[in-house]
């Protein structure tokens, strides 16, 4: 407290809350980069730097990403190209290898960040033992959305139990690292080239490897598609065992991880009931406003 009473010393000496990137892979993701950006966007605490990175794309994702810049010259929003290989991961690591932010923010392209995410983030980043961390989704594009979140919460908490707390996933949708972290296992995690496993599972994998503490934080939440139930079941089922895949290829043998594919392959029909249900609401309202 300063000579005067005042608090202002005091709040000056508050550690500041590191800053953020927020990497976005994106391929032909025209019909979902807008409403990513634009939450990425509004956010009660900034990012430093809003990081689009276009995998040859084919379709209009670049051009959008460049509107946006236009409408938005006050938001940090930067368009990389990453045209050396296709693919997710090397697009990843082309984002992450790029961003300047002391914490690394990584979601999809069809991801939707609730408005205090990077607020988030920075909270459970103020632990200086946190080296990455991880929270629930809600799926958008489905009915009972709140429901449906502290399903996803439930959830992910029993994959910590299961796992004794020795190992927790990281999920690709709505994740974050520091950069002194990934820079720890980038030349380690694998570049899966057959596109076989999880590629957020394979990194909480490396993590673990040197110990570097991942922390679940429940209000880091993010919004998600759930435009996964629309593969085939043949497709789906190879997504889904895309666990077995990944933990074989690092000698994991725990047989209480296999609980996401049994969630996973559980709720397939019914969830994509659901889907298709609410999908046809929805346009039938869309008509009548239209009308």
């Amino acid at each position: 407290m300063s000579a005067d009473g005042s608090t202002q010393d005091v709040l000056s000496d508050a550690p500041a809350r590191p800053g953020v990137s927020i990497v976005i892979p994106a391929y032909n993701e025209e019909s979902v980069i807008r409403q990513c950006l634009i939450a990425a966007i509004y956010q009660s605490a900034p990012a430093d730097e809003i990081i689009v990175v276009d995998n040859m794309s084919t379709d209009r994702t670049a051009s959008i990403v460049r509107q946006m810049q236009q409408e938005y010259p006050e938001s940090p929003i930067i368009l990389l190209s990453q045209d050396e290989s296709q693919g997710l991961i090397p697009t990843r690591n082309f984002g992450l290898n790029h961003a300047t932010g002391e914490v690394l923010g990584r979601i999809d392209a069809d991801s939707v960040l609730e408005p205090d995410w990077v607020e988030q983030v920075q909270i459970a980043f103020m632990d200086a033992s946190v080296q990455a961390a991880t929270g629930p989704v809600v799926y958008y594009d489905m009915p009972m959305r709140r429901f449906g979140l502290k399903a996803d919460d439930k959830m992910r908490q029993l994959m910590l139990r299961l796992a004794k707390h020795q190992y927790h996933f990281l999920f690709g949708s709505n994740m974050a690292l520091r950069r002194s972290a990934w820079e720890t296992i980038r030349d380690e995690a694998c570049l899966d080239e057959k596109d076989e496993m999880h590629e957020d599972i394979d990194l909480s994998l490396h993590l673990a490897e040197h110990d570097l503490k991942v922390q679940y934080w429940p209000q880091m939440v993010s919004g998600m598609s759930a435009r996964r139930l629309e593969d085939s079941p043949r497709d789906y089922r190879y997504y889904v065992t895309r666990f077995d895949r990944t933990y074989k290829a690092h000698n994991v043998k725990k047989m209480a991880l296999k609980a996401p594919m049994v969630v996973f392959f559980s709720v397939y029909f019914p969830a994509k009931i659901l889907r298709a249900i609410h999908t046809a609401n929805s346009s039938q309202v869309a008509r009548r406003g239209g009308q």
